[in-house]
């Protein structure tokens, strides 16, 4: 039969596939799948229950470990392991820059991280020929000493209760030449790497009533090298460096081209407490995520306090002049503040862990990132060159007791993903609540009078905090109170509003001199009636309202006032407490009206807050009132020695703390300037003259 041409191409092709299916079958014999019941199968077998007898029953060598187990890395000797894959770490938590990273540790377990440095950007700056140094030690000249005092410390704290295992703490030594070695000490393009950690949550101990230290601190252990990606207590210490947190916190910082490893070991104390640590972690190339400082001074100053509150306020937190960049600071709230009982050891142990003050400090501004009822807390100019300045007033306090203020702060608040975004803790600050009792019987003892035991509780003295006063902005401390007159902000009022009516009577005086002539027909050539304005107020605020402490105080500059008056209860002093005071400061038998009664009969009239003692204003207050107005005004000062001095004023003078005399923005850390005890001496020796000269 002849095909036609396109029968012909339709057979040969057809022809052709069916070879080429042929061809197929030939070569690649496929596995069909029959679908049948078994009836004897096998059963399945789980990777968790592989153990070595069936390893054995394989013909396999348990030693070398089972190809069943997950972290099962064959060996072949004609391929090296860098050709197989690195062993894979178990349980080895990433780490992201600037990003904190929270987990427990339990107590004897090593927690590992990795920070790989592909996750940077290759825009980002590198780092050349940066030393390796520690924020948290200085350790050439510290460890040493301090490790060795620290681990004795321990040792004798937890040897009655532990083994030296439990303890083994040890951080290596960073002053050995090992250490460049350690992480590279020296690396040519090199990247910073700022590691830091905070404790947030301790252990319990069991028993709390037998167990007065805290647990032991975290331990930080840190590694560059390919050959300790696992870094702990039982790694190769010649690759790798340690060190023991500090108060619940840790600073570490190097600079590195290869990536890092981070272990973070929890000591083994179950025997004396119960449960896991819990902590946050951060490292970044940028600075501190988590930070503190207690080697400066304290950033916290203590102003006053009462019976149960306490006035603390920071130092200036700008001197720029610029009166917009002042405002920016007004309108920010940058620190939060926590308050312990010294007594407490709650915080022991966190002390410089923001996270940790937020969980187990007595009183915090903020808890949470919720503001607390015990703390207000505002902006103010008060004090030390009229900048901005952050204040903090503690309520519920007990009285007679002594607290430590730590001050916190975030940098970039409100984001977790930038750098000091853990926070920044300062040095702590020292301060006490008065005692709230009314009067000694002795003024060189603790002794109570015969009438004490019916007198006002301790918690309910008559000396209270005002601040925030609007015409004498400069004032802040504890005033003469009375439980029945009113709250602090009625008492503050009244203050206020007396010196005020004073001062509108001055302001009447003032107008009469010729503040506009000219400089040569002036009272002064130096100053001027703005001077004499600003002296008069600062003057005349701090003698109409007195700075209070309580009658049973018997510091030496100290000035009783109005003994004859009766207690808020109605008590009165009794005689024999009169005779004494007396005998000390009159002539043995009447005391004269600066001791029978207050500085102003108005606080007597309307506040009524019985015997108390006054902080004297600082005589040099006088001394530039003098300097600053007309001879006219009639303003005069006695001078030390002379009648009225002592019962007046005091001198002025630095101490470790205390306010010996009352000025303008006083607080608990002298915060004058030198140009103010220039210019008192001065002020002093030049009265001291024209008294000579007159006398002659």
């Amino acid at each position: 039969m002849h095909l036609s041409p396109l029968q012909s191409r339709l057979a040969a092709s057809f022809i052709a596939s069916c070879l080429l299916v042929a061809l197929c079958f030939t070569l690649f014999s496929p596995n069909f799948v029959l679908a049948a019941e078994l009836q004897d199968a096998p059963p399945v077998i789980l990777l968790d229950d592989v153990d070595s007898d069936l390893d054995i029953s394989l013909g396999l060598d348990p030693d070398l470990g089972s190809p069943f187990d997950p972290l099962y890395e064959p060996e072949f000797a004609a391929f090296d392991k860098s050709i197989l894959g690195r062993r894979q770490i178990k349980d080895t938590n990433v780490l992201k820059n600037n990003e904190a990273f929270p987990l427990n540790v339990d107590q004897g377990f090593t927690e590992r991280f990795v920070f790989e440095l592909s996750q940077l950007s290759e825009r980002e700056p590198e780092i050349e020929s940066l030393e390796l140094r520690d924020e948290d030690h200085t350790w050439e000249e510290q460890e040493e000493g301090e490790e060795e005092e620290e681990q004795q410390e321990e040792g004798e704290e937890y040897s009655d209760d532990l083994n030296d295992e439990s303890l083994d703490t040890e951080p290596a030594d960073l002053s050995s030449p090992s250490v460049e070695q350690k992480l590279g000490k020296r690396q040519q393009g090199g990247r910073r790497i700022f590691i830091s950690a905070n404790t947030c949550l301790q252990p319990p101990a069991f028993n709390a009533t037998k167990t007065t230290q805290p647990p032991p601190q975290l331990t930080l252990y840190v590694s560059t090298s390919t050959d300790n990606v696992e870094p702990g207590p039982d790694a190769d210490a010649s690759s790798q460096v340690s060190m023991v947190f500090t108060e619940g916190a840790i600073m570490y910082n190097f600079t590195t081209t290869s990536d890092v490893h981070v272990g973070v070991h929890a000591p083994n104390v179950t025997e004396i407490f119960d449960g896991p640590y819990n902590m946050k972690i951060a490292i970044s190339t940028d600075g501190y995520y988590y930070s503190y400082n207690v080697d400066d001074d304290a950033d916290l100053i203590w102003v006053d306090s009462d019976s149960q509150g306490a006035l603390l306020i920071t130092h200036n937190l700008t001197d720029s002049t610029d009166e917009g960049e002042q405002q920016k600071f007004m309108e920010a709230l940058p620190y939060v503040l926590f308050a312990q009982d010294k007594s407490d050891p709650s915080i022991n142990g966190v002390k410089y862990s923001f996270c940790g003050l937020e969980q187990y400090a007595q009183i915090a501004t903020t808890k949470d990132g919720k503001y607390s009822n015990m703390v207000q807390t505002g902006m103010t100019r008060r004090g030390q060159g009229n900048f901005p300045k952050q204040q903090f007033f503690f309520s519920g306090l007990k009285p007679s007791t002594s607290y430590i203020g730590i001050l916190a702060n975030v940098t970039n608040p409100g984001s977790s993903n930038l750098v000091g975004s853990g926070g920044h803790v300062f040095k702590a600050t020292n301060f006490q609540t008065k005692s709230g009792k009314l009067f000694s019987r002795d003024p060189g003892s603790n002794q109570v009078g015969t009438n004490a035991q019916e007198l006002i509780q301790p918690d309910h003295g008559n000396c209270n905090i005002v601040l925030n006063l609007t015409f004498c902005d400069q004032v802040a401390y504890s005033v003469p109170s009375n439980p029945k007159f009113g709250n602090a902000s009625v008492l503050a009022k009244f203050y206020d509003d007396y010196a005020a009516e004073a001062y509108g009577f001055f302001k009447k005086a003032l107008a009469q001199i010729p503040c506009e002539a000219p400089v040569t027909q002036r009272y002064s050539l130096t100053r001027n009636c703005t001077d004499c304005d600003a002296a008069y107020k600062d003057w005349l605020c701090s003698v109409t309202i007195p700075r209070c402490e309580d009658f049973s105080n018997n510091a030496s500059y100290l000035h009783p006032r109005a003994m004859n008056q009766p207690f808020p209860n109605g008590e009165t002093l009794d005689n024999a407490t009169v005779s004494l005071y007396a005998e000390k400061y009159g002539d043995g038998k009447v005391l004269s009206k600066a001791f029978m009664e207050s500085r102003s009969s108005r606080i007597d009239e309307f506040i009524k807050p019985g015997p108390y003692k006054e902080v004297l204003p600082c005589d040099y207050l006088c001394y530039r009132l003098v300097q600053s107005c007309p001879s006219s005004m009639g303003f005069g000062c006695p001078l030390p020695g002379q009648k009225g001095f002592n019962s007046s004023y005091y001198i002025k003078n630095e101490t470790n703390g205390e306010v010996v005399c009352n000025y303008p923005g006083s607080a608990h850390i002298f915060s004058g300037s030198s140009k103010d005890a220039v210019s008192v001496a001065l002020t002093v020796a030049v009265l001291v003259l024209v008294s000579l000269l007159l006398a002659c």
